[in-house]
């Protein structure tokens, strides 16, 4: 026990710095959606009308919450709980990746391996801190939002499903540091599973059964094999189910358990999947700086392209699914109808998608520039800078990747789009639609470039954990 609280104090006195913008965020983040709520949507019937009109657009419900009711707090937590849940995602699988994979890249690991810690001990402390944290979160989060007014029981819900969340991911991030080779390559693979889950989530809501009023939906079996749909199926405010909560922490545990386990049976530096042989002797293109920045990160902006190109042939693409909704339920229809005579539907759905663009695009130059930060923690960045190659030089190669890697997503993106209405036989005003939307979130996304660049210049410590929650 005193080894492992040892570990504790040290894991926080080099973590609090990152851990700090997360929790913050996310408890900043349920406050300011609340003043949101009321302040956009003051009314019962200006909230039943959104829970409407997101249940008659089942591409809304692919990127908002499980609709739950048009109470105030039902409906913040239609609005903000998947994102609050992916923020304590997002923070427990890069403390999971960092602690385990990513120290023994450092060479620490094998240190604290030689010592009477062993091997077990320094995992099962990434294990407790990563809970720990992911409680302190859901308590921050609930008294954000009982600080507004809103319920307690409700409140405390919501916040246990956003810690759940980061629990069950958690143990997630663990499998990957025992299957992947790099720290990178673990992190890649936890955002996918990341990625795909979330979108499982929508896909059952999407698909899942309206009811009369239009304010709820019952999920399909998609959503149930997502954490994040774990997280929805709570409906705090409203049922107030707290099994999911227990589900998603059961499996976190269960999960990091698995990767003690894995992580008992390999060598130091092992991984099961096998790293790719590299060459003896670098290819020509590789003499410059800037060209060691695009191949280090080609293989994260054809991921990020291929999902940006999934995004914008989707956007154009699903018109239909509005359809069949609108035929299978006259209430919806009549919304349908409505929405039509101030917009057209298919407009709105290109708007939402390409709204996701922008976060796919902000996510790939925020990981393309705090690359930076990781070459400099590992000291792979002091043999470049040891050349002709300057400080300032190096960093804006990397801002010059970043730059072109969201002009890449994009321009996917909106390549994807037009072939989409190619097939669907869609008018010129969707094509300005996809190619205006996309400009706006080329911008958008190009923001968190400089951002981030400006946080690694300041903050150089922080620059990884405070770059993802700006995004």
């Amino acid at each position: 026990m005193r080894r492992l609280t040892a570990l504790l104090r040290q894991r926080v006195r080099r973590d609090w710095l990152e851990l700090l913008p997360w929790i913050v965020g996310t408890a900043l983040m349920a406050y300011a959606g609340y003043a949101g709520v009321t302040q956009s949507y003051s009314t019962l019937a200006d909230r039943q009308n959104i829970l409407a009109a997101a249940v008659a657009n089942p591409v809304i419900l692919m990127f908002r919450g499980l609709p739950s009711g048009p109470s105030e707090g039902a409906f913040l937590a239609f609005e903000i709980l998947p994102w609050l849940a992916i923020l304590a995602a997002l923070m427990t699988t890069f403390l999971a990746v960092r602690h385990t994979r990513g120290d023994e890249e450092a060479g620490r690991t094998e240190l604290l391996s030689a010592t009477p810690a062993g091997r077990t001990m320094p995992t099962l402390a990434t294990i407790v801190h990563g809970v720990l944290a992911s409680v302190v979160l859901a308590i921050l989060t609930a008294l954000a939002l009982i600080s507004t007014g809103l319920g307690p029981a409700g409140s405390w819900l919501a916040g246990a499903a956003a810690g759940a969340t980061g629990i069950a991911f958690l143990g997630i991030g663990l499998i990957a540091a025992q299957l992947a080779r790099t720290s990178r390559a673990a992190n890649s693979i936890t955002i996918w599973v990341l990625v795909g889950t979330f979108l499982l989530r929508g896909i059952g809501n999407a698909a899942g059964t309206p009811s009369d009023d239009l304010t709820h939906i019952t999920s399909s079996w998609p959503a149930w094999i997502s954490p994040f749909g774990w997280a929805e199926q709570t409906r705090p405010f409203d049922e107030g189910t707290w099994w999911p909560v227990l589900l998603a922490v059961g499996v976190g545990l269960g999960l990091s358990v698995l990767a003690t386990v894995l992580q008992s049976v390999r060598d130091i530096d092992a991984s099961f999947l096998v790293g790719r042989q590299g060459r003896v002797h670098a290819r020509p293109a590789l003499s410059t700086s800037h060209a060691l920045v695009w191949r280090l990160a080609s293989g994260s902006i054809i991921g990020w392209a291929i999902g940006g190109a999934l995004t914008g042939i989707l956007a154009t693409s699903l018109g239909g699914i509005v359809d069949q909704v609108a035929g299978s339920n006259p209430a919806v229809a009549d919304i349908i109808t409505k929405l039509s005579q101030s917009g057209s539907i298919d407009e709105a759905v290109v708007t939402v998608f390409f709204t996701m663009l922008g976060i796919v695009a902000g996510c790939c130059a925020v990981q393309t520039v705090v690359r930076a930060r990781q070459e400099e923690a590992h000291g792979t960045a002091e043999p470049v800078l040891g050349t002709l190659v300057g400080r300032v030089r190096w960093l804006a190669d990397y801002l010059i990747v970043a730059s072109c890697a969201v002009l890449i997503i994009v321009v996917a993106a909106v390549a994807a789009g037009f072939l989409g209405l190619a097939a669907a036989g869609g008018d010129g005003d969707l094509y300005r639609t996809v190619l205006v939307d996309g400009g706006g979130e080329f911008v958008a996304a190009s923001v968190f470039t400089v951002v981030t660049a400006l946080v690694f210049v300041l903050l150089p410590r922080a620059t990884i954990g405070l770059a993802w929650a700006l995004r």
